[in-house]
């Protein structure tokens, strides 16, 4: 806890400069952090956490029945194995659930549109296949009231997420509300459920990655250790276990690209454990519209370091465009059903 700090939300009450001030050197220097103070009642979280324990002691057949590779939508129930990064296999079972849309599935074949024009439209049926993340959920039919809690929770942390935005607009010199327009309309907000399970094979819980989103709030159960992050210029993984109260922050690679690399998107992974009781988390990913481009703030040259630059990781400035990437490699199943196409 030494190299990622920890934040009370509290204090834009009282100190915002002081708030703003800190929230900005750990997005640049560490690229996570705890936040305390954020107003989410110990009953909400205590309930999400019960009602993650109770999807997955379901009977596999019920989890199954919403399995991932029935949605185009990158949505449902993955299997332990089922999920990779970076190629190799993580070892965690979970769901998917998003921002709920009836939306129809877009064809295919477009090609996705330069960065320089002008947005794709969410309505518009020739649209790139990034507008295939706009659908509905698949919800457990034997588990009604995960529904309600989980947009209830989406709520919650979306207030959370805005906070934090409008504060690092402040403490970079710009309109706090710059980035409220792109979460206007459909934003793509995403929440998994998961499980790590104890004694596996495989070290691997999730590998090394970025997020390719904005920002994920991270909610994991008292014995949810496991997690390490690599922040700019270590060497060194760095443990991040669990806070009492708080939750775990960190940016993604389109706040980087609206910070033009000042603020770091950081790799973090999780490692299983060989012995010991199972771990739940629930990372809660604060995303704009799928057709969103990310506002660059007004930062002078030299605070503008460079968004990363990795030949196998490109990152985009449209959320969609971004977002499509790494769900057709984490999910090559979903992907050869659906789009035959993009996964070859």
């Amino acid at each position: 806890m030494s190299t990622v700090p920890v934040l009370d939300l509290s204090l834009l009450d009282t100190e915002p400069e002081r708030f703003d001030g800190a929230v900005r050197a750990a997005a640049h220097d560490v690229g996570f952090f705890y936040l305390t103070g954020h107003g989410v009642p110990q009953e909400r979280i205590d309930e999400v956490l019960a009602l993650a324990r109770e999807f997955f002691d379901l009977p596999q057949a019920d989890k199954d029945a919403i399995a991932m590779t029935n949605s185009p939508h990158f949505r449902g129930y993955t299997r332990l194995g089922g999920e990779l990064t970076r190629g190799a296999v993580d070892w965690r079972e979970q769901i998917d659930i998003g921002q709920e849309s009836t939306s129809p599935v877009r064809p295919t074949t477009a090609d996705v549109p330069s960065r320089e024009g002008a947005a794709p439209s969410a309505s518009d049926p020739s649209g790139p296949d990034y507008l295939n993340l706009i659908g509905p959920n698949q919800w457990p039919a034997a588990l009604p009231a995960l529904r309600p809690v989980m947009e209830r929770w989406d709520a919650d942390l979306a207030r959370v997420s805005r906070t934090l935005l409008r504060a690092w607009a402040r403490s970079l010199g710009a309109d706090p509300h710059v980035f409220d327009e792109a979460f206007a309309v459909e934003p793509a907000t995403l929440i998994k459920i998961v499980r790590y399970p104890a004694g596996t094979d495989s070290d691997q819980g999730v590998g090394a990655h970025k997020d390719s989103g904005v920002l994920t709030l991270l909610l994991v159960d008292p014995d949810s250790e496991g997690l390490q992050v690599l922040p700019p210029g270590a060497h060194e993984w760095v443990d991040v276990p669990p806070l009492p109260g708080a939750f775990i922050v960190n940016i993604g690679e389109m706040l980087e690209v609206g910070t033009d690399g000042y603020l770091h998107a950081t790799e973090h992974r999780v490692v299983n454990r060989r012995a010991g009781a199972d771990r739940i988390s629930v990372p809660y990913f604060f995303n704009p519209a799928v057709t969103a481009r990310m506002p660059h703030l007004p930062l002078p040259a030299d605070l503008r370091t460079g968004v990363t630059v990795d030949p196998d990781n490109p990152i985009f400035d449209t959320y969609g465009e971004n977002a499509w990437k790494s769900r057709l490699r984490a999910h090559p199943d979903v992907a050869a059903r659906h789009y035959p196409q993009s996964a070859s």
